[in-house]
């Protein structure tokens, strides 16, 4: 699911670039911080699920949530764009790379917080929180088994499957704002939709969340999460490289669709005659068609053109526009080209 965005002021484009040299004075700040820590143009592709796009201009990875409001107040300070990055499901990096500073969140701690919930930081992975849970007897989440990314990612994402949605489990959440200043959310203001919360809309960044569970035996939450992992290999290309679904599931209000065609958009990909349809190495999944993975080779751009060509043909016969549920991080030009940054 999304874990990563670039954060500003809501509604507005990324701010401009700045110069080169502008980037390597503020390698100095950024190394007084983080250390050996910091890679200077660092590759990304092997960092997301999809597995191609360019180099960050700064990365950093901590496993510390609160060096997320330290690096938020350094690249304000400095003037560089920040993008956060989790599991690095559900994004695709531009071929020409992302601006700034790129902070990767990795690991983090999980806690009882009280009796019936517990705490995970936004760089614990989803599938990691699932084991600690069923572990300890804890159910709720044992079906969410198989999620890519981060807690994080999931939040901010509301994430969904099989008709459920995470934010129903979360009781509370830990953000950081613009100004790197810590927040707790309650669930009632985290303005959960389908696909959506509300850090998308005011630029914070999830630092932890608190989800409720109840109490169940390990067995039994155990072969639940077995199933719907199983589920997932049967119905999803998990051992390809990919950002998870592309498209979210057209809304009620999107339009009426085809007799016996439910409100999916890999089924009307699929009414559409687009699985197997190719640009380069990308190609859109013969088992899901929400899914387009990249068979060797893939560059963003490719990626992008096929996600445009299927809105396109989905529109075209059916009358519904889709929304992309994947993140684009970098620039990409609306209609699929890139825009190239200069070198």
């Amino acid at each position: 699911m999304t874990a990563a965005f670039t954060a500003g002021p809501p509604g507005l484009r990324p701010p401009v670039p700045p110069p080169a040299a502008a980037v390597d004075a503020a390698g100095v700040r950024l190394a007084a911080l983080f250390g050996g820590r910091l890679r200077r143009r660092a590759p990304l592709a092997d960092l997301t699920t999809f597995r191609t796009g360019g180099a960050a201009d700064w990365l950093v990875e901590t496993a510390r949530a609160s060096e997320l409001a330290a690096a938020i107040r350094v690249a304000n300070g400095l003037g560089l764009p920040l993008t956060v990055l989790g599991g690095g499901s559900n994004v695709l990096v531009a071929d020409a790379g992302v601006r700034g500073l790129v902070v990767r969140l990795r690991h983090g701690t999980i806690s009882r917080t009280a009796a019936g919930t517990v705490r995970a930081d936004a760089g614990v992975t989803v599938n990691h929180l699932v084991r600690w849970t069923v572990q300890r007897g804890l159910s709720g989440l044992e079906r969410w088994a198989g999620t890519p990314g981060t807690v994080g990612g999931a939040v901010r994402g509301n994430a969904h499957f099989d008709g459920r949605l995470i934010g129903d489990l979360v009781t509370a959440v830990g953000v950081v704002d613009r100004a790197g200043s810590e927040l707790v959310v309650p669930r009632a203001s985290m303005g959960f939709g389908y696909d959506e919360s509300r850090v998308q809309h005011t630029g914070e960044l999830v630092r932890w969340a608190e989800f409720r569970v109840g109490g169940g035996e390990a067995a039994a939450l155990r072969a639940a999460a077995r199933r719907s992992l199983a589920f997932r290999k049967r119905t999803q290309p998990l051992g390809q490289a990919s950002a998870g679904c592309v498209f979210q599931n057209p809304r009620p209000g999107d339009g009426p669709l085809p007799d016996g065609v439910p409100r999916s958009a890999g089924a009307l990909i699929e009414r559409a005659g687009l699985k197997g349809r190719r640009v380069g190495g990308a190609v859109v999944s013969p088992r899901h068609a929400n899914f387009i993975v990249n068979e060797g080779g893939a560059r963003a751009a490719d990626v992008r053109r096929l996600i445009e060509s299927c809105r396109t043909a989905v529109a075209e016969r059916f009358g519904v526009v889709l929304r992309d549920e994947v993140v684009y991080l970098g620039e990409f030009e609306a209609g699929g080209a890139e825009r190239r940054a200069a070198p």
